[in-house]
Formats: C-alpha cells, sequence, structure tokens
C-alpha cells in the first residue's frame, strides 16, 4: 500500500471534521492571520472623496466649466424595418390552361411584360359571333328610322278627313235645324225633318270614324319610333357583348403591372387557372420604405420632409426623407407609423430587414459637459449644480445624448457656471469658492 494517497485521505477528513463539525475552532484559527485595517488612504483620489478642500475663509472651494448653450442637432431613434414600396400577388380573373413558357423567380420583368398566357379556347369564336349579332342589330335601326316618316306622313291625312267630317257634320246640322224649325211652323213636311236629322247622324259617324283614323296615325308614329329605341337597344346590348367577348381575350393574357422583381416564378406550362390563382408575386424596391414606429411623447417632433438616416442590419448606411406619418396611433402599441423613402438603384436594400432609424428633428440649445457633473437631487431629479452669484443652484436637466466628448444637457440657462469638481460637497444655498476649469485641447 502506498503512503501518499493515504496521506491525502487523511488530510481531506480532517479539513472535512473542521469545515463541518468545528467550524468555529477553524475561523478563530484563521482570524489570527488578517491584517489590522488601515484608516490611511491609499491614493490621493480616496483623500479628496472623503474631505471637502476648504479654503482660508472656510468656503468649499469648487471647479466649475464656464459653458455656453450651443445650437445641436437633434434627432429621434426608431427601430424599424425595411419595407418594399409595393408587394402584389398577380391573379388570374379566368379559367384556362397556362401555355406560356413560366419565368423563374428572381427575374426583373418590366412593367406590361407578359407573364402568364391563358389557352384561348373558344373566346375568338364568341367574339365573332358577338361582333356579328351587333351588325345585325345596327342594321335594323336604318330600317326602324325609315317607318317614322311613312307614319307621320298618315297623320296630316287622317287630320284631314278629321277636318272634312267636322265641317259636314256642322253643315248637316245647320239643315236639320231648319228642317225641324219649317216643320214646327207648318211650312215643312216631317219627312224633310226626318232627312235632315239621318243626315246630322251620317255626319256625326263620319266625323267618329276620322278621328279613329287620327288616332291610328298617332299609334303608327308611336309604334315606329318605339321600333326606332328597340333597335338601338338591340345595338347597345349587342355592343355589351362584345366587349365582353373583347375583355375575355384581354384577359387570357396576365402581364406586369409594374417593374420589378418576381418573388415567385410564374404558373407552370400546363397548369389550370381559375379565377383568383396566382400567376406570379412581384415587388418593387427602387425607391424602398424604411417602416418606424414612434412613441407618442415623441410624434410631434417629427415632420414629413424630414432627413433620416438609417443602418441596417448588415452594416450598410442609407439616407432618405420622411414621406408620411400617420395620424392614428396603433391601439395596442400607443406608437405611430413613420415612412422614410430611400432611393435603392442597385436593389442592395431587400425587403424586410432590421434597421436602426434616425429621424432628424430641429436644432435644440444644449451645453456639452462630463457626465460626471451630473448629479441627483433630494428628490431624485437628474442634473447640475451650477454658481450664480457665488451660491450653488440645483438646476434639473434632460439628456439629449451621450457623445465621446461628454453629454449633451438641455435646461440651463444660455450661460452657466456648471460644478465638475465638488458638487458632491455642496447643496443648493451654500455659498463656494470657485475655481474656474482649464480647458485643454
Amino acid at each position: 500500500m502506498k503512503l501518499f494517497p493515504l496521506l491525502t485521505a487523511a488530510l481531506v477528513c480532517v479539513a472535512l471534521y473542521f469545515a463541518i463539525l468545528d467550524r468555529d475552532t477553524l475561523v478563530d484559527f484563521a482570524a489570527r492571520y488578517v491584517p489590522e485595517p488601515n484608516n490611511t488612504p491609499t491614493n490621493l483620489a480616496d483623500s479628496e472623496e472623503e474631505v471637502a478642500p476648504v479654503t482660508d475663509d472656510g468656503l468649499i472651494n469648487v471647479v466649475v466649466r464656464r459653458s455656453e448653450a450651443q445650437m445641436t442637432e437633434n434627432a429621434v431613434l426608431l427601430r424599424g424595418r425595411t419595407e418594399a414600396l409595393r408587394l402584389v400577388d398577380v391573379a388570374s380573373e379566368t379559367s384556362g390552361r397556362i401555355i406560356s413558357i413560366p419565368i423563374r423567380a428572381g427575374a426583373f420583368v418590366e412593367e406590361g411584360q407578359l407573364m402568364c398566357e391563358i389557352d384561348p379556347g373558344t373566346s375568338q369564336t364568341a367574339l365573332e359571333e358577338a361582333e356579328a349579332r351587333l351588325a345585325e342589330a345596327q342594321a335594323r335601326v336604318p330600317e326602324a328610322e325609315a317607318r317614322i316618316p311613312e307614319a307621320q306622313a298618315r297623320l296630316p291625312e287622317a287630320r284631314a278627313m278629321l277636318a272634312q267630317a267636322e265641317a259636314q257634320l256642322t253643315s248637316a246640322q245647320i239643315d236639320g235645324n231648319a228642317a225641324s224649325r219649317l216643320a214646327e211652323s207648318g211650312f215643312g213636311s216631317e219627312t224633310s225633318a226626318a232627312s235632315a236629322a239621318a243626315g246630322v247622324a251620317g255626319a256625326q259617324a263620319g266625323v267618329e270614324s276620322a278621328m279613329a283614323s287620327v288616332q291610328g296615325a298617332q299609334a303608327g308614329v308611336q309604334a315606329a319610333e318605339a321600333g326606332v329605341q328597340s333597335a338601338l337597344a338591340g345595338v347597345r346590348a349587342a355592343e355589351a357583348a362584345v366587349t365582353r367577348a373583347q375583355e375575355a381575350i384581354t384577359q387570357l393574357t396576365i402581364h406586369a403591372p409594374f417593374s420589378g422583381l418576381l418573388e415567385t416564378d410564374t404558373a407552370e406550362l400546363g397548369s389550370l387557372m381559375q379565377p383568383g390563382t396566382i400567376c406570379a408575386t412581384i415587388i418593387q424596391l427602387d425607391p424602398i420604405k424604411l417602416v418606424g414606429f414612434v412613441p407618442e411623447a415623441q410624434v410631434d417632433r417629427i415632420r414629413v420632409g424630414a432627413t433620416a438616416g438609417a443602418q441596417l442590419a448588415s452594416g450598410q448606411q442609407v439616407r432618405g426623407e420622411v414621406t408620411f406619418l400617420s395620424r392614428s396611433a396603433d391601439d395596442r402599441t400607443r406608437t405611430f407609423r413613420v415612412e422614410i423613402t430611400v432611393p435603392n438603384s442597385d436593389l442592395a436594400i431587400r425587403d424586410g430587414q432590421t434597421a436602426d432609424i434616425l429621424v432628424q428633428t430641429e436644432g435644440t440649445a444644449a451645453h456639452l459637459l462630463p457626465a460626471s457633473s451630473l448629479t441627483l437631487n433630494d428628490e431624485g431629479l437628474l442634473g447640475v449644480r451650477i454658481v450664480v452669484n457665488g451660491i450653488v443652484q440645483f438646476r434639473e436637466v434632460q439628456m439629449i445624448r451621450d457623445t465621446p466628448r461628454g453629454v449633451l444637457l438641455a435646461g440651463l440657462p444660455e450661460t452657466a457656471d456648471v460644478i465638475v469638481v465638488g458638487q458632491e460637497f455642496v447643496t443648493a444655498g451654500v455659498e463656494v469658492a470657485i475655481t474656474l476649469e482649464e480647458l485643454t485641447q
């Protein structure tokens, strides 16, 4: 049996004993070797943090930076994505089998280029039949129009007969009245009176016959005019049939609605198309849109026409212009849609890429100060301490953005003496001695 494994096992057992069963003895043993605490500061910085510098007259000495506000460009940062200007599923409007060779996905198609062609079948025959019916209907119109003058010519003749019959009736009535008076006075016979009355009745029948002739002539004119209207209606119906046949032939060819890239192959040769069946999906990427969503607290800072830039997830940087700002907020996120149009002539930007968007806003007066000058007051507000006539004041600030040279802060006067060293040793209302900071380039 070897010695070293036995010694190792024994030492492990002793260590476990003191660590688990007799820990107090182990702690007392270790405490003998802990060094005494040293309250002396280890460096000058520690000493400065614990003891505030005081002048001979008892005032705390602070270092201030005399800062002047400068107009600085501001921007709203959005998280968004790229979006194609157009993306359309081009579908069929009729039924039939594809007879064209398919165009493969990724190909660029021009506006109006043929993408899918459907077997015409009997469409051309239907068009010819509709055109023949149109010609037949158009031929009926002159025939119907020719009947109108003929019917109108009968009307004056019938009216003349009516006038003649009315004149005869008037004459017969005069003769009848005279015969009746003579018979009553004894100067005429009753036979003459009866004959005159019969003449009046015959003239009345002639008038009624003439009036019937006039009404018949008027009905003939109306019938002729109705015949013309019927012929014209037949022409319009035939024209509509021709239009439908032509539209059916037009629907046999499916063309690109705009220039763009095919996202899918066009329909395969021999495949059966039904109304609504997709021929191909076409996408337009030039120009392309950047879409972001701005919170309602910052929406008033963005204007249509503002310059915007973005960095895509691939690292590519692009620049464009705000072309749309929604007037209605999303019900769930309470954000407003912003669209930025970006040129993409080389089609390098794809649809759906993630983008960090910066929308330029109006300039803001801001002070460039070191981040170490920021502090909190008793209410937890972020701000800086400034010196006005030797007295410390706290001013709340708004951080615009961080830069390699410091932070840009708004909310301070045009010119301010900002405490950059010693601000943690003083509070508002304390009189201090100041030392101007020497700025180095």
